[in-house]
């Protein structure tokens, strides 16, 4: 082997054996930092993104309400907890009201939005929300309330809690959790819902029913 060769040779080895050190005691990625009640911010996107539900109507609170969810909450399958990640956005509007005090209506008998009063925010990320007392919490979701102007509300975030803890485990403390999978069914394909026909599925809706009865026309 020529003598200018071996230096050579000995620096490409040198060379990446550092470089192998490098990799080898290189950082981890940093965890996702843990937040608790009333740190989240609203996410500027969260208009972009399905709607959980939409028009929700609460005449009893004078109010309706949009639902928005980001996209590890749309993978979100009935009996299975939700995924770590997920965030809803819930718009609470006022119901528009009538000179005397009645609410309006649209022409399909809906209430009709008028100021938006607040935002509020529930995420679920691992390890997230443990620090709450035990007969308060609600696995990993924390929650934050903003003011329709975007301001943080002083609403006290335990009532949240105490709003959600009746859910349960079993529908991973979502409030309308079976409406949102309901009408989820209920916009499946026509050769979907004869699949679970076929399958011996009992819990179909009209809806489903009706878009079978298309298919086999």
């Amino acid at each position: 082997m020529s003598p200018l060769k071996t230096p050579m040779l000995a620096l490409v080895a040198a060379a990446a054996l550092v470089a192998g050190c490098s990799s080898m005691h290189s950082a981890p990625p940093a965890p996702k930092a843990v937040l608790v009640d009333g740190q989240q911010p609203i996410p500027a996107d969260y208009k972009s993104w399905p709607k959980f539900l939409s028009a929700v109507q609460r005449p009893d609170a004078k109010q309706v309400r949009e639902i928005y969810m980001n996209a590890a909450a749309a993978k979100a399958v009935r009996g299975q907890p939700i995924p770590q990640g997920a965030i809803y956005v819930m718009e609470n509007y006022a119901a528009a009201a009538n000179e005397d005090g009645s609410l309006q209506k649209s022409p399909d008998g809906h209430l009709v939005k008028g100021k938006l009063l607040a935002v509020f925010l529930m995420e679920k990320n691992e390890g997230w929300g443990q620090a709450v007392e035990e007969p308060l919490r609600t696995g990993n979701w924390i929650y934050t309330a903003y003011t329709g102007a975007g301001e943080k509300s002083p609403v006290d975030l335990n009532t949240c809690r105490a709003c959600h803890i009746p859910l349960g485990a079993g529908k991973d403390w979502v409030h309308r959790y079976d409406q949102y999978f309901d009408q989820k069914k209920s916009a499946l394909p026509a050769h979907e819902v004869l699949a679970s026909l076929n399958a011996g599925s009992t819990s179909l809706s009209a809806q489903d029913l009706r878009a079978v009865g298309t298919l086999q026309r």
